[in-house]
C-alpha cells in the first residue's frame, strides 16, 4: 500500500516524462517511490534519468500535481505504477510498457483476459455492425473488450460490450478525465462507471497527435489479441496490430469487399500473417489457451502477492563480469544465481519471454525487472519484444 508520500513521489515521476525505463529502474532500486526521490540526483543519474527528467523532479509543476492529487482523491480513481504488484502482467511483458497508469473505474479488469477491437473512425455501417457483433460475443464469452473510445469501430465495440452487460476498457491518449472526441462524453462516463478508463497521462491532459500512437501500444499490451474490423492502408488500427504482433500477441482481421477502401488494411494484415476471421468464435477459440494462463496469474496474485525484485542501479556504472548484477533486497546470493541462469538462457538470437520463463523457471515479473537492468547496462538488446545478448 502506497503512503501519501509515495503518491506524491509517483506523481512527480509521472510528470517528469521522458523515457520510462530509467524511472522504472529507479523504482526497482528502492523499496518505495518516496525513498527513491529522497536519494536525490546521484541515484537518479545512476539510473540513467535525463537532465530534463532530473530538472522536472527538482522543480515540479505544483499546480499540475495538485490537480492530479484531487483527481486521485475521488472515488474509484487509481494510480497503478511499475512497482505495484497490481500492475497488469500482460502489459509488463510488452515492449516499452508505461511507467504508470491512471485508472477511472475497476483496475482489476486490467488483469482479465481481453481482446482489443479496433478499426476505422470513419467506419461503414457494416463495419460498425461487425464491431458490435464481434464485441458482444467476445464480452459474452467472458473476455474484456478493449478499445480506444474513438469514433466508428471503437465506439461500437464499447457500446456493444456495455449493452451485453460485459466488461470493457477504454485506453485514452488524453487524461482519463478528458473525453475525446467531446461527443463521447456520455460513453466515456458509462465505461468509467461499468468498466475502466485508462491512461498513462496525468489528469487534464488534452488531446495531442503524438499521444495516440503511443496509446495504441498500451491497448495492444493489455490484450491477449487484437481484432481489426475495418482499416485503411494507413491507419492507427494497423499501428495497434503491429504493436500487438511485436508484443507476441495474436492479430485477427475481418476481410471485406475488394471495392471497400477500409478493407485494404485488413487484407494487408492477412497477407502479412494475421488470422482471417469471420466469426467471434474463431477469436475466442484461438485465445482460450492463453486466457487460461492469465487466469492462473490472477489466481497466484490473489493468493500470493507479487514481490518485486529490488535491484541496484549502481551496477550499471561498474565494470567487470556477469556476477556484478546484485540484488539490494534479501536473498542477494540467490538473485546472483538467477542472473547467471538468465544470462545462460539468453542467446545471440532473439528469445521471447515465454521461452525465457521455460528455460529459467523464473516468473515474467522477475525476468522483466532483471532484463530491464541488463538492458540499461547495455548487455541485452530488445527487438520486437524478444531479447538477446548485445555482446
Amino acid at each position: 500500500m502506497h503512503t501519501d508520500d509515495d503518491i506524491d513521489a509517483l506523481l512527480r515521476l509521472v510528470a517528469a516524462g521522458g523515457a520510462a525505463a530509467p524511472r522504472k529502474a529507479l523504482l526497482d532500486h528502492e523499496r518505495s517511490p518516496s525513498s527513491a526521490l529522497r536519494e536525490g540526483s546521484a541515484l537518479w543519474r545512476a539510473c540513467r534519468l535525463s537532465d530534463a527528467q532530473i530538472s522536472a523532479l527538482l522543480k515540479p509543476d505544483e499546480v499540475t500535481l495538485e490537480n492530479a492529487k484531487q483527481w486521485l482523491a475521488q472515488p474509484n480513481h487509481h494510480l497503478v505504477d511499475w512497482s505495484d504488484p497490481d500492475y497488469p502482467p500482460l502489459l509488463r511483458r510488452s515492449p516499452n510498457a508505461p511507467f504508470a497508469l491512471f485508472v477511472a473505474g475497476d483496475p482489476a479488469l486490467l488483469w482479465h483476459p481481453g481482446v482489443a477491437v479496433v478499426g476505422s473512425r470513419a467506419a461503414t455501417p457494416g463495419g460498425r455492425d461487425n464491431a458490435a457483433v464481434f464485441a458482444r460475443a467476445i464480452a459474452n464469452a467472458g473476455f474484456v473488450v478493449a478499445s480506444g473510445l474513438a469514433a466508428g469501430v471503437d465506439a461500437a465495440a464499447h457500446e456493444a460490450a456495455l449493452n451485453a452487460n460485459g466488461s470493457t476498457i477504454a485506453v485514452l491518449g488524453t487524461g482519463t478525465d478528458v473525453a475525446y472526441p467531446r461527443g463521447h462524453a456520455a460513453l466515456h462516463a458509462r465505461v468509467a462507471e461499468a468498466g475502466a478508463v485508462v491512461s498513462e497521462h496525468l489528469p487534464a491532459t488534452g488531446a495531442r497527435a503524438e499521444h495516440f500512437p503511443s496509446r495504441n501500444r498500451i491497448l495492444a499490451g493489455l490484450s491477449l489479441g487484437t481484432l481489426v474490423i475495418e482499416a485503411a492502408e494507413r491507419s492507427g488500427a494497423l499501428i495497434t496490430a503491429r504493436q500487438a504482433a511485436e508484443a507476441g500477441r495474436e492479430v485477427f482481421a475481418v476481410p471485406g469487399s475488394i471495392h471497400n477502401p477500409l478493407a485494404r488494411g485488413c487484407h494487408r494484415l492477412i497477407r502479412d500473417g494475421a488470422a482471417l476471421v469471420e466469426t467471434a468464435d474463431e477469436v475466442i477459440a484461438a485465445l482460450a489457451p492463453t486466457a487460461r494462463e492469465l487466469a492462473g496469474d490472477l489466481r497466484r496474485r490473489l493468493g500470493d502477492p507479487t514481490s518485486m525484485i529490488r535491484m541496484t542501479c549502481q551496477a550499471t556504472a561498474t565494470s567487470g563480469n556477469d556476477d556484478r548484477f546484485r540484488a539490494s533486497g534479501p536473498g542477494g546470493p540467490s538473485q546472483d544465481a538467477d542472473y547467471q541462469k538468465l544470462w545462460k538462457a539468453l542467446g545471440h538470437d532473439p528469445t521471447g519471454m515465454d521461452q525465457l520463463v521455460e528455460r529459467t523457471g523464473l516468473t515474467p515479473a522477475e525476468l522483466s525487472s532483471m532484463l530491464l537492468l541488463m538492458e540499461l547496462d547495455g548487455r541485452v538488446t530488445t527487438q520486437h519484444g524478444r531479447y538477446h545478448r548485445s555482446r
